[in-house]
């Protein structure tokens, strides 16, 4: 009889707690190896493909794409059969699932399950330790009666989340969505309530009750026939655009009766998730905000002359087939003045009341994306040679674009710029990278009237803005290093004597 291996979503570093599953490389039925990619997942910092720790053959995936899981939670399962092993960093060990103790005994220190020190779970070597208590899983039945993991969990969220079942003489707005009916389109699963055969999240269901749509009559169009938030607002719009529509699911649908009903209708709003990306970004951007008393201070700089090597830069044979531009000169430009104020490149340490001065400049580069605003770090960006930082510069913002680039990318910095001019802005105040003690804003270079000499020129002119730490950078260290900036932008083939 084979074995049933369960991968639970692992850490991926980084102290990242969630992921939500993108996309599923594998289906059931299909024959793994170990260290097959069977997952893309994203994280509130990049995409990740996870490798599967067990051989076997699919039997079950516990997770729909789309759905957003804690670490920790089983997410897929695998026939390993006789004689599977789990590869792990520090060798084979053996696939098999620790079966949870008959007695209840505890799981022995050490062992995969068992406590660690610090309070934590050992879990599969190289993912990670969850910062959790030791808990075990219940040991999972062998008889057919027992729903999958899934079902399970679909059952123990609707017990919490549904009211119990009532007559089915009530009104729609009133009645249980999860309540079963003739019309349900999900299949029977053996073993589970009748009412939690329909599968739909807390505000899905929320959703469904203020449109007065039964969710029974629904066939989901989400993984493994979940019913989404398309489905029931589509629902809804035909609730609407139908003549036999009742006043009572007029009011459930939250429209005003009259010429101006339509207008209030579905259709008019769209909520997004905020989740991965967005989700962290937000945390990070309020305990920065209201942690470090911001300071920005802005100059405006005749920026000709590295125009000017930008494109002289362009035509040489070491930058060729590199892509040069003048945040390479401004990068540059930031290590550079770095070493004369490196309060700028600094962090609060609040635990130990001290201020720690680093004498390495990592540098992070704010890209837009799809998926959000990420910043991918250089490391040792002070150490590094033209065309090597235009070279890293470039990969690495591919890589965030792309989504791509790992937690380790996204991580470490010690002092960033963001790129504001790329959509037209001429400046900004932008608030700290946390950990971080100076921020540099970048705007648009264009060409404006400049006073040079006693003539009045066009020129390239572009604002520079720095937000800094008030905590450990003070006014004057802010305008120097400020200044210092503005002084290579203006003459960059004259290096700035620090």
């Amino acid at each position: 009889m084979p074995d049933t291996q369960t991968f639970n979503l692992p850490d991926v570093g980084e102290g990242l707690t969630e992921a939500e599953i993108v996309t599923w490389k594998v289906k059931v039925g299909d024959t793994i190896k170990v260290n097959d990619v069977v997952v893309e997942i994203e994280t509130a910092k990049s995409l990740v493909e996870l490798p599967s720790p067990y051989a076997g053959t699919v039997t079950e995936l516990l997770v729909g794409e789309g759905e957003t899981v804690n670490v920790g939670t089983p997410i897929i399962q695998v026939s390993a059969g006789d004689g599977a092993a789990v590869t792990t960093d520090s060798g084979a060990a053996d696939s098999e699932e620790v079966p949870s103790p008959a007695n209840g005994e505890a799981v022995e220190p050490g062992l995969i399950g068992g406590p660690a020190p610090g309070g934590r779970t050992s879990v599969l070597v190289g993912y990670g330790p969850r910062t959790t208590e030791a808990k075990r899983r219940p040991r999972r039945s062998a008889t057919p009666e027992d729903a999958s993991p899934a079902t399970a969990q679909a059952d123990l969220q609707n017990a919490f989340e549904t009211h119990p079942p009532r007559s089915p003489q009530v009104s729609v707005q009133e009645a249980d969505p999860a309540a079963p009916t003739e019309a349900a389109q999900m299949p029977p699963s053996p073993g589970l309530p009748a009412r939690a055969r329909v599968l739909a999240k807390p505000p899905v269901r929320k959703r469904a009750k203020d449109l007065g749509v039964d969710l029974h009559r629904l066939t989901g169009s989400g993984p493994h026939g979940t019913v989404t938030r398309a489905d029931v607002e589509a629902a809804g719009r035909g609730a609407l655009g139908s003549a036999s529509s009742t006043s009572g699911v007029a009011s459930a649908s939250g429209r005003v009766g009259g010429s101006n009903g339509a207008a209030m209708g579905p259709g008019r709003e769209t909520r997004l998730p905020i989740k991965g990306v967005r989700k962290m970004t937000a945390q990070a951007m309020v305990a920065s905000a209201f942690t470090a008393p911001h300071v920005t201070e802005w100059v405006t700089v005749d920026a000709t002359r590295t125009m000017r090597l930008v494109k002289r830069l362009r035509n040489s044979r070491d930058f060729r087939d590199l892509k040069v531009s003048p945040l390479l000169i401004i990068a540059r430009a930031v290590c550079t003045a770095v070493r004369r104020t490196p309060e700028v490149n600094a962090t609060w340490d609040e635990q130990a009341e001290e201020i720690v001065l680093k004498h390495y400049v990592n540098l992070g580069v704010a890209a837009a994306t799809s998926r959000g605003l990420v910043v991918p770090t250089i490391k040792g960006a002070d150490q590094m040679s033209g065309p090597e930082l235009a070279h890293a510069l470039a990969e690495l913002t591919g890589l965030a674009r792309s989504g791509k680039a790992q937690p380790a990318d996204l991580s470490g910095g010690t002092f960033t710029i963001t790129n504001v001019g790329v959509f037209g802005v001429d400046s900004g105040t932008p608030i700290l990278n946390p950990g971080e003690s100076a921020i540099l804003a970048m705007g648009a270079i264009r060409r404006q009237p400049w006073v040079v000499g006693k003539q009045i020129k066009p020129r390239w002119v572009t604002t520079l803005a720095l937000s800094f730490d008030h905590r450990i950078v003070d006014g004057a260290q802010g305008s120097r290093f400020l200044a210092d900036v503005s002084a290579i932008v203006e003459d960059p083939g004259i290096p700035l004597v620090l």
